[in-house]
């Protein structure tokens, strides 16, 4: 029987894929178009997606389902297929293993708007969404929930909550922390610091503490988060940086640091206590295979066998 997540996560690190939104540009998603709709109308080039990066070596897949909400559905015209986008992004990603063991992580990004004071989003209605979307997941067999780019914790605990009542196995918060002017440390755009959201998804029942994207966020800065996150819960952590900074050329996107120099900053990482390695915007299926290597040898010397095991029919 398979281990929940966080389980396995205490007993040994896991790797987890990288980004989707640039690797779906590249295979054809013209900008501002709906990417989660590709579950339904091109599932092949998703599940090609997600194949690369099992082979690659990612013990944990993420689903393409960041925009997944009936709200952000909504923009694209398709709020009409919450449930089934959802549960074929559940459907793909448990494909992409080809029958091997392996994490499938359903993903549940950002409403893509403030409440209300600030903004036209009530709380019901915000909640009502996520409900909507951490159903559809779980009930397709999501392992986990994982809650990704949050910047204030009213938001998060709404997601938090709607994963709960879904029955998630494993809830994982996900924060986005940007690094200020001066570059002297890190909080999300509404000001939350890293300890102070490890201590508030602690106590409000998430499994797994986490970061990803944000401005300033390498391999560096998620090392400090670590340090940070670890001061202030005993719960699992999980890491997902950018590869660097984007920058424009040929009036395209792409981010200006290579698997080599990533993979370069993760041992003190692993060292640091992460316990699910993984990487966010710009990063490629070369960045994860060079992420597993560097993984192995910090399993060979902690006396782990390396390799991730899905790939070798084994029991993680």
């Amino acid at each position: 029987m398979k281990k929940l997540l966080q389980d396995a996560a205490r007993e040994r690190p896991l790797l987890c894929d990288g980004a989707m939104g640039t690797q779906l540009m590249l295979a054809g998603l013209e900008q501002g178009n709906c990417g989660e709709a590709w579950n339904l109308n091109q599932p092949e080039r998703v599940l090609a997606i997600q194949r690369r990066y099992v082979e690659a070596g990612a013990d944990c897949i993420i689903t393409n389902t960041f925009g997944g909400s009936r709200i952000m559905l909504n923009r694209h015209g398709e709020a009409d297929d919450v449930a089934p986008i959802n549960q074929a992004g559940v459907e793909i990603a448990r494909r992409a293993f080809g029958g091997r063991e392996g994490y499938v992580l359903g993903d549940i990004g950002p409403f893509g708007g403030l409440l209300e004071p600030y903004g036209d989003f009530t709380e019901a209605q915000v909640r009502s969404a996520f409900a909507e979307q951490a159903a559809a997941l779980v009930q397709a067999g999501a392992d986990a929930i994982i809650v990704e780019t949050q910047t204030s914790l009213e938001e998060l605990l709404l997601a938090i909550e709607s994963a709960q009542t879904a029955g998630a196995p494993c809830i994982i918060g996900s924060m986005a922390y940007d690094v200020t002017l001066d570059g002297s440390t890190f909080r999300t755009m509404m000001g939350v610091e890293p300890e102070r959201a490890a201590e508030f998804m602690e106590e409000h029942g998430a499994h797994i503490v986490a970061l990803n994207c944000g401005t300033g966020m390498d391999m560096v800065r998620a090392c400090a988060a670590v340090e940070r996150y670890r001061t202030a819960t005993s719960l699992p952590l999980m890491v997902q940086p950018n590869a660097g900074k984007p920058r424009l050329q040929n009036m395209k996107v792409v981010y200006d640091e290579t698997p080599e120099q990533m993979a370069g900053e993760m041992m003190p990482l692993l060292e640091a206590g992460a316990n699910i390695v993984g990487s966010c915007c710009g990063s490629t299926p070369d960045h994860t295979r060079a992420f597993r290597k560097v993984m192995d040898r910090f399993l060979r010397t902690k006396g782990f066998e390396p390799c991730g095991a899905h790939r070798e029919g084994q029991t993680l």
